[in-house]
């Protein structure tokens, strides 16, 4: 028996954002598992980023999209989350599809951490059963948060107030690993005693991959017969994040000193690092790299690219740079991307980083480790650059693509789906027991 699910996400293809693969890749491959979804989501119009009208090309053939009503940014830009100015728009929606019965389940995916509370509402008021999917912790203690009356404070403040009534009755909470929720699962036990709980990356879409070779696209920021080096780091920094591309940066600074002749053919290429994903000018990593005395072996384009164009600017690399956290529980998504790339990998992860053992069994790279506390030395970091670009004969086909099938979309969607009729069951079952 095939059961209906409205999966909520924020944004949606053609949203350039990272959050909206979530929602893409599992309706690609929930019907396989018995759940026909619905995607529930903001205007496009709407949308504050660039589009990437190619990722539209990506999305499941059928697939029912909903995009609910959304508050304009214009003329006067009151509140930029799409969580908050879509969400009466995508409560409406899953209203209208609970009174018609056309939906056995809600999960919102967040961010947008201000749409997570539409799940509880539609259960409180039609009985249908909801989860939320952590790609993000929810209160997070970042920069700034001591501050009085600062933005940073004001919503941590919210998020310690709204996450508790949003997550009290969720028959499932998912996240991309066990960290992402072991916080909330700790303040809120009673969740953690009736919620199904499961844990899937991201994965990886070899799909996309499929297409992007097909297009036979030639990448606009580099050129890859010109002799050099070219490795990429694609995607955002992350406040925790920072450290790590420091420790880096010290790397190359070494590097240069110890092997100039090295050194001199490289080019690590910054894509999507700025301050916000629209900004060209929001340069993060270029003041950092001329304070290392490195400005010259970097190239930073602050603003994103298109999700096409981010992968096809990894196959035509001759490496793919990771740069993971200082918290053990971020897994960076584009390491999927890397390793699906065929391209040798260079990251820098924490030691409790799933990545780690993934690319080591895949031997997709190099790989070093970090803590909260302890950073790799420059001149270890500077070795092992040195090695990987003199020794760069890299066969993509010793590659154990076993290692990372576990981590496949395909697989996480097999485990929602799981996580789904589990859910349901006990669902059920609790209704009954009440109702008896």
């Amino acid at each position: 028996m095939t059961r209906r699910i409205a999966l909520v996400s924020g944004h949606f293809a053609p949203s350039n954002l990272v959050g909206a693969h979530r929602a893409r890749l599992w309706s690609r491959h929930l019907p396989e598992f018995g759940w026909e979804p619905i995607v529930v989501t903001g205007d496009a119009q709407r949308y504050e980023e660039r589009p990437d009208p190619d990722l539209e090309r990506l999305v499941a053939p059928g697939l029912r999209v909903i995009h609910a009503s959304t508050l304009s940014t214009r003329p006067v830009r009151l509140v930029g989350d799409i969580g908050v100015r879509a969400f009466w728009g995508c409560y409406r929606a899953l209203a209208s599809l609970a009174a018609k019965r056309e939906i056995d389940f809600v999960l919102v995916t967040i961010p947008s951490n201000f749409l997570a509370p539409v799940g509880r509402l539609i259960h409180r008021r039609y009985g249908v059963p909801y989860g939320i999917d952590y790609q993000d912790p929810w209160v997070n203690r970042w920069p700034g948060i001591d501050r009085p009356f600062s933005r940073a404070w004001g919503s941590y403040r919210l998020a310690n107030w709204l996450e508790p009534w949003a997550v009290r009755d969720a028959a499932l909470i998912t996240a991309m690993a066990p960290g992402y929720v072991a916080g909330m699962l700790e303040r809120n036990p009673i969740v953690a005693d009736r919620a199904v709980l499961a844990y899937m990356p991201m994965g990886s879409a070899p799909e996309d991959f499929v297409l992007v070779r097909d297009l036979h696209r030639a990448p606009f920021l580099f050129d890859p017969g010109d002799g050099r080096f070219h490795m990429i780091y694609a995607g955002a920094l992350l406040p925790a994040g920072f450290v790590v591309l420091e420790a880096f940066l010290s790397g190359l600074r070494t590097l240069r000193e110890t092997a100039p002749q090295v050194a001199a053919r490289l080019r690590v290429h910054f894509v999507g690092t700025g301050t916000s994903p629209d900004d060209p000018r929001g340069h993060q990593v270029l003041p950092r790299a001329r304070r290392a005395g490195v400005e010259e072996m970097v190239s930073e384009h602050p603003h994103r690219i298109g999700y096409v164009d981010t992968l096809n600017h990894l196959i035509r690399s001759n490496a793919v740079l990771v740069l993971g956290s200082t918290e053990a529980h971020y897994t960076p998504s584009k390491v999927f991307q890397a390793m699906l790339s065929r391209r040798p990998v260079f990251a820098m992860l924490h030691e409790k980083s799933t990545a780690v053992a993934m690319i080591r069994r895949a031997h997709a790279g190099w790989v070093t480790t970090l803590t909260e506390e302890s950073r790799p030395e420059p001149a270890d970091v500077a070795t092992a650059l040195r090695s990987f670009i003199e020794n760069a004969g890299f066969d993509a086909d010793v590659i154990d693509r076993t290692a990372f099938e576990a981590y496949s979309a395909r697989e996480s969607t097999r485990v929602l789906a799981e996580a789904l009729d589990l859910a349901c069951e006990r669902y059920r079952a609790r209704s009954n027991a009440a109702v008896g």
